[in-house]
């Protein structure tokens, strides 16, 4: 029988939906214990949930966990969505810097060494870190449609739930950052990134700009996060690819006219 406890989560990862058995679709999303340790949260059904239990990125959250039989990464918890407690808000003030001070203690040097560190202790296999440099981001096509698999699970009605009238979107473009982090001996990263705010900003900007889509996206997620903000990235590994990173999440806070807590 499964054992269940109460976590405090502060939520600072959320991925873009996929289809899901279990829950119709579900949401990756990843943050940090109030015992600082990383902690990813799956399944997570978001547009099921009732209204006072739709977190976003960094909410303070309680919820009920217990580990998975089918995963075995460290971080992985399964949840009760039905626990889901909205706590609290960490805000922006200053620079974003009572964020800043709360995933300090999280921060690696660079993406290889976050690899190297999983390679040798089979941990962490969830990381936050600065890249040297971001080249570019690069925007692929990908399948436009669900395939027929994930769509019979996208409109199935589960014991719990029923399918939503809205069927969720498929994304028609995988987003991936090209980048160089700080260890010596990089030979640089081509990574995707899944990160939900990117495939709302993608959802969004399509209606309202049609083809011009791609010069709003390009602005936030490749000018604005090179040259305006202190961008960092939250990097996962993949539940049947053990082997592969992906970015999960952004981090991008203003860069500080104080001292820098990352310093």
């Amino acid at each position: 029988m499964a054992r269940w406890e109460a976590k405090r989560v502060l939520i600072t990862v959320r991925t873009y939906p996929v289809p899901a058995s279990s829950t119709i679709e579900a949401s990756c999303t990843g943050g940090i214990t109030d015992q600082g340790n990383w902690i990813r949260l799956f399944p997570v059904p978001y547009r099921f949930l009732d209204e006072d239990q739709r977190f976003s990125k960094w909410h303070w959250i309680e919820v009920q966990v217990t580990k998975p039989t089918s995963d075995i990464r460290p971080e992985s918890f399964k949840i009760k969505p039905e626990s889901i407690k909205i706590l609290g808000e960490i805000g922006t003030e200053r620079e974003w810097r009572e964020r800043r001070a709360l995933v300090k203690p999280l921060l690696r040097p660079s993406m290889c060494a976050i690899r190297r560190e999983r390679d040798e202790r089979g941990a962490p296999t969830l990381g936050l870190f600065k890249p040297a440099e971001i080249k570019r981001l690069l925007i692929e096509p990908a399948a436009e449609k669900w395939t027929a698999d994930e769509e019979r699970i996208l409109r199935q009605d589960t014991l719990f739930q029923k399918a939503p009238a809205e069927t969720l979107e498929k994304l028609p473009f995988n987003f991936k950052y090209e980048f160089r982090c700080a260890d010596v001996g990089c030979n640089g990263h081509e990574m995707m990134c899944t990160d939900w705010e990117m495939g709302q900003a993608y959802r969004r900007w399509r209606r309202e700009y049609g083809d011009g889509w791609e010069r709003s996206f390009r602005q936030k997620f490749e000018a604005d996060m090179i040259q305006k903000f202190d961008t960092h990235l939250f990097v996962g590994t993949v539940h049947r690819r053990p082997g592969t990173w992906i970015i999960v999440g952004l981090f991008y806070a203003p860069f500080e006219t104080a001292p820098d807590l990352f310093g």
